[in-house]
């Protein structure tokens, strides 16, 4: 079993670096699915096909770890149907992620594809890195947010600019309620198992009320 470790939340010191953490906490929780975005491909079920990044290679170490922080579900996702999962860092709560180590370019190339841009140039970091955020723009995944560091190196993720109790929520479908699930026990940490990651998911801001432990903990055994 994998440990799981801390995300030390002072900012990094390095402004330029050659590697960061891509912490995810939706999809791309499951290697299978970043996979499309690193190397290039349709995702099974997906109606987009994501060009990948310049450099194709997977990342070197994926870890578990916990974002301070809260998940939630809004908007509706046309892949999935159903709410997205969103990240609002100045709520009081913990994600449960995967950050994955990536080359700087690989991010920013990830990062591009969730925004519906081309990957290729690359965007400057400087901002997030120094302030602790940056924004982009003002769609879904246009807020890039610097949680803190791990061994040194960034770790990075990217939301929507909007907070937690500033939209509606939305109930996510059983489809993408699975692979967050299925996402997280991939990660293979003794603390993570089915019935702690139901009660996680149940939990979230647009699943509660719509999903339950059991429902969850059913879809998952199924």
């Amino acid at each position: 079993m994998k440990a799981l470790r801390s995300i030390d939340p002072a900012l990094p010191g390095d402004s330029e670096p050659e590697r960061v953490w891509y912490v995810s906490y939706g999809s791309n929780l499951h290697l299978d699915r970043l996979a499309c975005y690193i190397r290039g491909g349709r995702p099974p079920g997906a109606t987009r096909t994501y060009p990948g990044c310049g450099d194709p290679t997977m990342p070197s170490r994926s870890i578990p770890v916990e974002l301070a922080g809260v998940l939630y579900f809004a908007t509706r996702s046309p892949v999935w149907g159903g709410g997205r999962a969103f990240y609002d860092p100045r709520a009081d709560s913990q994600v449960l992620a995967r950050a994955h180590l990536v080359t700087t370019g690989q991010f920013s190339d990830i990062a591009a594809q969730e925004m519906y841009r081309e990957p290729g140039p690359q965007i400057d970091l400087a901002e997030v890195l120094t302030r602790g955020t940056a924004a982009l723009g003002e769609g879904r995944y246009e807020t890039l947010v610097c949680a803190g560091q791990v061994d040194g190196l960034p770790a990075l993720t990217f939301t929507a600019p909007w907070g937690v109790r500033d939209v509606p929520w939305n109930p996510p479908s059983a489809a993408y309620m699975r692979c967050l699930a299925t996402g997280l026990l991939s990660a293979d940490v003794d603390v993570w198992d089915v019935e702690a990651v139901a009660s996680y998911l149940a939990a979230c801001p647009g699943a509660a009320g719509h999903w339950s432990e059991r429902a969850l903990t059913d879809l998952l055994q199924g």
